[in-house]
């Protein structure tokens, strides 16, 4: 990204961490590997830190509370991988203001020292749902959500999980979720929420990243593209994610996927429940061709077992702690 004459680009560093979320089976570890092969951006991995841990152990500034978040955090998985260092961790929360968001910066902030890196992000799902919070603790922040075709997003992850719970109605009520957070964060932080859809990313990648690296107010590498330097680019990389050297392993074939594997059923109750969502995000309707029984299933049978669990995944969804 170019200077006007006279204005000066803040420090790396300074530029404040980048958090990637949407949908799983939406594009955010293609994302994320694209970042992460920039030469200043040290970006994790379903860390889940705000899904997980944020508010769950109470008032940090008792010890006995910060110990057992701290230990909670050190179980999981995908936080270990990041190598933290505990006792440095304790020594240098202590120095400051003991709150969550500080924690997890200064997890991730080890990570991107250790990475040699100036700055860090995270690829969490449904991060959206906590971008006030997100904001208020990191002013210069940057959001990116990525949001997909609701239908190619359901094949997907039928394909990954063929027997997954909730079936189409619970996806229905995610992909409306998501896309509704979409546009209100959005609308609250313009400067610093970005949505990438699937489709334009895949078909457009060059140009997508040089809009995502302008937003980031980092300047775009080649390397980026084709991920070759992303650390850990075969871990759960997704679809078409092995590329020959010095190639983008993005492709257009997994776009209208669903055409030719999800069940018109499905197709139909999910554009009933999310069509005027769908077509304000550029994603048209099919038109749906019933046969006598098909209509008579569909209506008596998909519509009430849809409906109830869609009505299961929001309820859920409503007992999700305070987010304050």
């Amino acid at each position: 990204m170019k200077e006007g004459r006279g204005e000066r680009r803040p420090a790396t560093a300074d530029r404040g961490p980048i958090f990637i979320g949407g949908l799983d089976r939406s594009g955010k570890t293609y994302m994320r590997l694209m970042l992460t092969s920039h030469p200043h951006i040290a970006m994790s991995r379903r860390t889940n830190l705000w899904t997980h841990f944020y508010n769950r152990f109470g008032d940090l500034s008792r010890q006995d509370n910060f110990e057992r978040c701290l230990a909670a955090m050190l179980r999981r998985k995908h936080v270990r991988s990041l190598q933290p260092d505990p006792e440095r961790l304790r020594r240098e929360f202590w120095q400051g203001e003991p709150t969550y968001v500080r924690l997890f910066a200064l997890l991730h902030q080890q990570y991107a020292e250790r990475e040699g890196k100036p700055r860090w992000g995270a690829q969490t799902e449904l991060v959206e749902r906590y971008a006030d919070l997100v904001f208020s603790a990191y002013p210069t922040a940057r959001m990116i959500h990525m949001l997909r075709d609701p239908r190619d997003r359901y094949e997907a992850s039928l394909a990954r999980r063929p027997q997954g719970r909730g079936r189409v109605g619970a996806a229905a009520a995610r992909w409306q979720h998501s896309a509704g957070l979409a546009r209100r964060n959005r609308q609250r932080y313009p400067d610093r929420y970005k949505i990438i859809r699937y489709e334009t990313m895949v078909s457009q990648p060059e140009e997508t990243l040089q809009e995502v690296c302008a937003f980031l107010e980092e300047e775009y590498t080649a390397a980026m593209l084709t991920m070759e330097e992303a650390a850990r680019f075969q871990e759960g990389s997704g679809q078409g994610a092995n590329p020959r050297s010095g190639q983008s392993p993005l492709s257009t074939d997994y776009v209208g996927r669903y055409r030719q594997v999800v069940p018109m059923r499905e197709i139909a109750f999910m554009q009933a429940y999310a069509g005027r969502e769908m077509e304000a995000w550029g994603y048209p309707l099919e038109p749906i061709r019933f046969s006598l029984g098909d209509r008579l299933r569909f209506y008596f049978i998909d519509w009430p077992g849809n409906l109830a669990r869609m009505a299961a995944w929001r309820a859920l969804e409503a007992r999700r702690p305070a987010q304050a």
